[in-house]
């Protein structure tokens, strides 16, 4: 049983681009993970993705761009207002303006500086440098 699927997807991408690979199966595939795959596809952290169904929950084909330096999962999934955003910032990205962080959101999914334009808050989801 898997306990957290965005997790082990981002550990694969992660360990993917780490020994040079250009592309990345992940399953089982789900909204979130999609989500957030579409997240880093406008920040041009991959190239594209494809869904293949198999029958069952589904399987992403992930074509890398070797821009991800580190991804991860936050947890515990803190909740995180619009004035704290320069602490998780420091806490999880390795310099001012570099990388994102992708937060839930009442409007979706959002990296760190929409949620700060928009003045809105949620959880923390996700870091990509």
């Amino acid at each position: 049983m898997l306990h957290d699927p965005l997790a082990i997807a981002l550990s694969n991408i992660n360990n993917a681009e780490k020994i040079g690979k250009s592309e990345v199966i992940i399953k089982p595939a789900s909204k979130l993970i999609k989500n957030v795959l579409d997240v880093m596809k406008k920040y041009d952290y991959i190239n594209k993705y494809e869904l293949i169904e198999d029958g069952k929950s589904g399987i992403i084909k992930v074509t890398l761009s070797g821009k991800i330096n580190k991804c991860g999962v936050i947890k515990p999934r803190f909740s995180v207002t619009k004035s704290e955003f320069d602490k998780f910032e420091k806490r999880y990205l390795p310099a001012k303006d570099f990388g994102i962080l992708i937060i839930s959101t009442t409007k979706g999914l959002l990296v760190n500086n929409e949620s700060k334009e928009k003045n809105i808050g949620g959880k923390l989801i996700a870091f990509i440098y």
